[in-house]
């Protein structure tokens, strides 16, 4: 195999609070297996996920790849060690390794039936099924949010860029432009025909209050810029969301014990689990559905 994608995690900053422990085993741990496997097998290059809360609440915008990280939850210090290992497997073993440190990515194929669901997922489904949804905060914080093809846009970019340009680095993978949740309600109100209002709730631990990528370095050794805009991801999303139904067997390719074994034959079932376990333990070839993106900040 040339390149694996290592795109899996437990991709929640609130439940890397409640539960730490398995936070770090799914995407510390994780990690570490995958690279030893990698070198075994004489993979050439992976492309890993990292995560804009590596940089944490520091107050400088935009957040850019010189900057100290302060990560501030669980799955933040995670997905932080995991660029590290990465570095290090480059610098000991040679193994070629990008990372791209995702802003709140989202798109068809989220899940939004989880507590620990991203918020627009959530937003979307919520919103169209007439239910309030729900603001932390006081609604002016602002995210980058990054609509799916931007991150597989930027994971075949990295795949194929020259060893000398791009092994060991970092790099912002965003849209380079942010949107507070009180904007993003409005919008949604528009593409949903939603016509109450959001209920406030108090901050949650471990969300940061604004996120910005600068994403200038990404373009200078990929090549990359963005190929969809936050509004038209936006309303993609939405459209999505109006052809599928939460209890639709078809809500995750990662998440097979979430599907109703009345659909699915018992081994068939099974099937399917050993396959995306393979997949899981050894590389991930994604398609292109958010569920196995989205969420990443």
């Amino acid at each position: 195999m040339e390149v694996g994608f290592h795109e899996a995690a437990l991709a929640s900053v609130p439940r890397s609070v409640a539960d730490p422990v398995a936070t770090n085993v799914n995407c510390v741990d994780a990690t570490l297996n995958l690279l030893v496997a990698a070198r075994a097998a004489g993979v050439r290059r992976v492309v890993y996920a990292g995560s804009s809360s590596a940089y944490g609440d520091t107050p400088t915008l935009p957040k850019h790849e010189g900057m100290l990280p302060n990560p501030i939850s669980p799955y933040a210090v995670a997905k932080l060690a995991g660029e590290q290992y990465m570095r290090a497997f480059t610098r000991v073993y040679g193994l070629e390794t990008v990372v791209l440190r995702y802003f709140n990515v989202f798109g068809p194929y989220q899940d939004p039936t989880s507590h620990y669901s991203g918020v627009l997922a959530k937003f979307c489904r919520g919103m169209l099924a007439g239910e309030q949804p729900t603001i932390y905060g006081d609604g002016e914080q602002s995210r980058d949010f990054t609509y799916i093809d931007n991150v597989v846009h930027a994971n075949l970019l990295a795949a194929s860029a020259p060893a000398e340009k791009v092994s060991g680095q970092m790099m912002n993978t965003a849209t380079g432009a942010r949107i507070t949740l009180n904007e993003t309600f409005a919008i949604l109100r528009e593409l949903t025909g939603y016509s109450g209002s959001p209920a406030y709730a108090p901050s949650r631990a471990g969300d940061i209050r604004d996120s910005l990528a600068d994403i200038q370095l990404a373009g200078e050794l990929l090549g990359y810029e963005p190929v969809v805009d936050f509004r038209e991801g936006l309303r993609r999303t939405v459209e999505w969301y109006k052809t599928f139904t939460v209890d639709e067997p078809t809500w995750q390719v990662g998440k097979v014990t979430r599907q109703r074994q009345s659909g699915l034959d018992k081994a068939k079932l099974r099937s399917r689990q050993n396959q995306i376990g393979s997949c899981r333990a050894h590389f991930l070839t994604a398609p292109r559905r958010s569920s196995l993106w989205a969420g990443r900040r």
